[in-house]
């Protein structure tokens, strides 16, 4: 009816994640374009620590007199709000620019951000915290040079089936509440184990010796069966017997028996190498 007064609470526009840094006069040098990137990490880290925001991914822009853009582009594993850090992944890539006859105006945009990650300072000395930090920036050093994709962390997952019990971290911060496998393990499992030709004496035990890739290996030491059974709520079939086995040369691979003599024709896999 009008006689009481109603409140709004009017909705902001978000600014922008996006600095511009015009110059006097074209720039050339390096050291310029050094100064300039520094001053625009420093704005926006500055904005964002009051915010409660991390860079995850920025782009570096820089326009020419002549109407070109030379962009360049970096992404951290987690929310950062370091400078010398942000400064450090775009350290190499600067000498790519080329100022031409001169730089007029440099941007900084970032394109993905994420809250920080609650911080209390300890009671003790504690390195734990800043060995995760440390850790974290120097794999986004790496991820820069080498690309992200090339970077994988593996945590384990509730499976019995090897190839199974291990999944991809979405994120540094990833975790899991899954043990790893107490017995002996392969450095590198194979995602699909291959089919191998083998020559047994008896059926419970492990090959006299067998052919991988059309190389005949001689077995010298074997350690095993380890038994691991089939996941039935996910499939049918038999189970697997892993042996742990060694080679005229020293080397040592992982190979299983899926099913038993008894019940048919059994199929011997290799599914991994030790170091």
């Amino acid at each position: 009816m009008g006689l009481a007064p109603e409140f709004i609470a009017p909705l902001q526009p978000t600014t922008p994640y996006f600095l511009h840094l015009p110059c006097l006069e074209p720039v050339r040098t390096a050291k310029a374009i050094e100064i300039a990137l520094q001053q625009l990490l420093e704005d926006i880290c500055q904005r964002l620590k009051k915010e409660e925001m991390g860079i995850r991914a920025c782009i570096f822009t820089t326009h020419r007199v002549d109407g070109q853009q030379q962009q360049l582009k970096i992404g951290t594993g987690r929310p950062s709000v370091n400078v010398a850090h942000l400064t450090k992944l775009f350290e190499h890539k600067l000498p790519t620019i080329e100022p031409g006859l001169g730089i007029e105006v440099f941007t900084l945009e970032v394109t993905q951000l994420m809250p920080l990650a609650p911080s209390q300072d300890a009671l003790w000395h504690t390195t734990v915290m800043q060995d995760d930090l440390k850790l974290s920036e120097l794999l986004d050093r790496i991820a820069d040079r080498i690309g992200q994709q090339n970077i994988k962390r593996y945590l384990p997952d509730e499976h019995y089936w090897p190839e199974r019990s291990v999944r991809l971290a979405v994120s540094p911060q990833d975790s899991s509440n899954a043990q790893w496998p107490a017995g002996l393990r392969p450095l590198h499992l194979l995602a699909k184990p291959v089919l191998i030709e083998v020559m047994v004496l008896l059926p419970d035990y492990p090959p006299k010796s067998f052919r991988y890739q059309g190389q005949l290996h001689k077995v010298i030491k074997a350690d095993g069966p380890e038994r691991i059974e089939q996941e039935w709520w996910l499939q049918q079939g038999h189970y697997r017997d892993y042996y742990c086995i060694e080679n005229e040369t020293g080397a040592r691979y992982w190979i299983f028996r899926l099913g038993h003599y008894d019940h048919h024709q059994p199929e011997w896999f290799i599914h991994g190498f030790f170091a």
